[in-house]
């Protein structure tokens, strides 16, 4: 079977290394500048050893994995002697495969095996692995290996282009990253109620994975609930006042996700187009202008 290195024992490189000698690859050198995280990665890896230099896994290894920050992966790939024949990855989301171009010139085979995960520790990105999905960047037989691959972790192989590969990555930074500032700006109104994070997280949670479910088994656009689902306007501008006193520094963002809902309301049937036109307006219109109307609404209940 194919023989693995690693250069690079970050999280990424340390979890990817111990799966795939889990299922069977023999992860045979690593690297890094850290020889603690060098050693770590090859204690959980039988027959692994620490190399010296990048040089040593480039010349010990069939195919190397280059898992290092992804400011790095072109130095370090333009650093090394390669074979030909030899195959050349990385694991960066928005990089494409032109990054291990000096590879390449050499004869080697290059190509991207990116996890489509989010790995907070080391420790939970090897439970979060198998699974997931991977995008892929090769041609020719290197592809064929890096779905053998997904496919032995368990995984879900999706093939993209250069072109491709950073609109992927900026859908994988809203989906996941993004979620977290969410839930940061959620919980920072809480503590204007008096109620700290740790707690507000707690509460909001069970939300969350709510919301998740409902993704996973009902599926968009029908699984969208909330006030601009089903064209509460009223609901809308009082949430528009009480952020524009208390919060004026998400009211943006409020704005924005909200435009961006009316799309996926209207998707969804609920959302009748003349409650579409009055949300947009709203929300389009400065905070002065709604003020009289607010007044109205909260003196209303």
């Amino acid at each position: 079977m194919t023989s693995l290195g690693f250069i690079g024992a970050g999280t990424v490189g340390t979890a990817l290394a111990v799966k795939l000698s889990e299922r069977g690859y023999p992860v045979v050198a690593v690297y890094s500048r850290s020889i603690s995280s060098s050693e770590r990665l090859a204690g959980q890896v039988n027959g692994c050893r620490v190399c010296h230099s990048a040089q040593e896994v480039a010349d010990a290894a069939d195919m190397v994995f280059i898992t290092t920050p992804d400011a790095a992966i072109g130095e370090v790939a333009a650093s090394l002697r390669w074979r030909r024949g030899q195959m050349v990855v990385h694991c960066s989301g928005a990089d494409s495969a032109e990054a291990l171009e000096a590879a390449r010139s050499q004869g080697a085979r290059v190509g991207v095996f990116h996890p489509l995960q989010t790995f907070a520790s080391v420790a939970q990105a090897m439970e979060n692995i198998p699974g997931s999905t991977f995008g892929l960047e090769a041609e020719g037989p290197i592809l064929s290996v890096l779905k053998e691959m997904v496919l032995a972790l368990e995984g879900n192989p999706v093939v993209l282009s250069a072109q491709e590969k950073v609109l992927y990555h900026a859908a994988a930074v809203i989906a996941s990253n993004y979620v977290v500032t969410l839930m940061k700006m959620a919980t920072d109104l809480w503590q204007l109620f008096g109620v700290p994070r740790r707690d507000a997280t707690r509460a909001l949670l069970p939300l969350l994975r709510g919301t998740l479910n409902n993704i996973e088994n009902v599926g968009l656009p029908n699984c969208l609930t909330g006030p601009v689902a089903r064209g509460d306007v009223g609901t809308v501008e009082k949430h528009l006042l009480a952020l524009d006193e208390a919060a004026p520094d998400l009211l943006p963002t409020y704005r924005e996700m909200a435009l961006q809902t009316i799309l996926v309301a209207l998707a969804k049937g609920r959302l009748g187009e003349e409650e579409a036109r009055q949300l947009r307006a709203l929300l389009t219109a400065s905070i002065e202008e709604q003020i009289p109307e607010l007044a109205v609404l909260i003196s209303q209940g």
